[in-house]
């Protein structure tokens, strides 16, 4: 379980964040819906451990260990992964080259043939072609290669959490299925995932066990994926003032 009590963050002086309460299992798919401005992507970067978000109160709690005060390095090792909303092109940078590293960085060191195996079958896993590994990190991908290497990353990693901001941000319907069926993949090899959202439209492919609603850096609503269709109808107005 990941458990964030009373959580207040500020980031440049202003209150993002106001006194939060959330638990995350760590073996299931969590949802967390908000509109534009809400503290989605604050809370993500919180938890990752940013130096940008200030935490000025609350605790963040993962498997019953304090990780409030650590880095993102460290957060990364105890087994935090957060995707980025907009991957960074690095050309020259190979990508198996790098998934190689982030393993070392996170797991510990590897050899080249035994990372070999296991790319090869995390690949097989998710039904990716051997010659994409060999192309540089994101230069020149379309969307949905930047979820097939996102995806790749973390069944190679295999965090306790995987923080999905904005996954389903600019893709089309097969960039859609593709980023759904990888999730359900991953859930099904032990992970929890937290897709972070304003849009409902892949939770039908990927079903979450829980639906919480920020607004205004607060939750207001928490329940099943039937609360996500209700926002999608009303629209977040109606929860406002809550």
């Amino acid at each position: 379980m990941l458990k964030i009590s009373n959580l207040t963050v500020s980031v440049e002086g202003k209150t993002i964040l106001e006194n939060l309460n959330l638990e995350i299992p760590l073996d299931k798919v969590t949802t967390l819906l908000g509109p534009n401005g809400a503290g989605k992507s604050t809370l993500a970067h919180t938890i990752m451990g940013s130096p940008n978000c200030t935490i000025e109160q609350g605790s963040i709690i993962l498997d019953n260990e304090d990780i409030t005060k650590m880095d993102a390095s460290e957060r990364a090792r105890k087994g935090l992964f957060l995707s980025f909303q907009y991957p960074v092109e690095v050309p020259g940078v190979n990508l198996a080259n790098f998934l190689r590293q982030a393993y070392i960085a996170t797991k510990g060191k590897i050899g080249v043939f035994d990372f070999k195996k296991l790319l090869e079958e995390k690949m097989q896993l998710l039904g990716i072609d051997a010659s994409f590994t060999e192309r540089n990190l994101n230069e020149g991908f379309s969307g949905g290669e930047k979820k097939r290497a996102e995806l790749l990353q973390l069944a190679i990693l295999q965090p306790k959490l995987a923080i999905l901001d904005e996954t389903d941000s600019g893709l089309d319907m097969d960039g859609l299925d593709l980023s759904a069926r990888g999730i359900n993949t991953l859930k099904e090899q032990g992970m929890g995932v937290l897709v972070i959202t304003h849009y409902d439209r892949m939770l039908d492919k990927i079903q979450p066990d829980a639906v919480h609603v920020l607004v205004k850096g607060k939750i207001v609503k928490t329940g099943d994926i039937s609360v996500a269709k209700d926002v999608t109808r009303q629209g977040f107005s109606q929860l406002q003032e809550v």
